[in-house]
């Protein structure tokens, strides 16, 4: 396949993770939306990773991996995003009894 079609696609998935997050209020759905905002980043690493693969796989074999070793670090931060993250939704959810984000705010004062 054509790389353009990776990165519309991948474009088209962030955009959505964008509009995710700037239009929610529960917290769950905002990071369910930068959960797709990152495989979005990573659907693109690793379709550059395989063109750069394919451009210089006879030269040297182990040309282009570096795309698949950020998306291995990047899952691996958006796991320990998503722990953290839940964690902290459900003490809010436990003592506030709602899940708004905007509700966070009038607990400023």
């Amino acid at each position: 396949m054509k790389i353009e079609y990776y990165i519309v696609l991948s474009l088209a998935l962030f955009c959505i993770g964008i509009a995710g997050v700037l239009t929610r209020r529960n917290a769950i759905i905002i990071f369910m939306c930068i959960e797709l905002m990152l495989n979005a980043v990573n659907l693109l690493l690793v379709a550059f990773s395989k063109m750069h693969h394919l451009a210089g796989a006879a030269t040297n074999p182990t040309a282009g991996i570096d795309g698949q070793l950020f998306v291995f670090f990047i899952m691996v931060v958006a796991a320990a995003e998503v722990s953290v993250g839940l964690a902290i939704i459900v003490m809010m959810y436990r003592n506030v009894h709602s899940v708004d984000v905007n509700f966070l705010n009038r607990l400023k004062h």
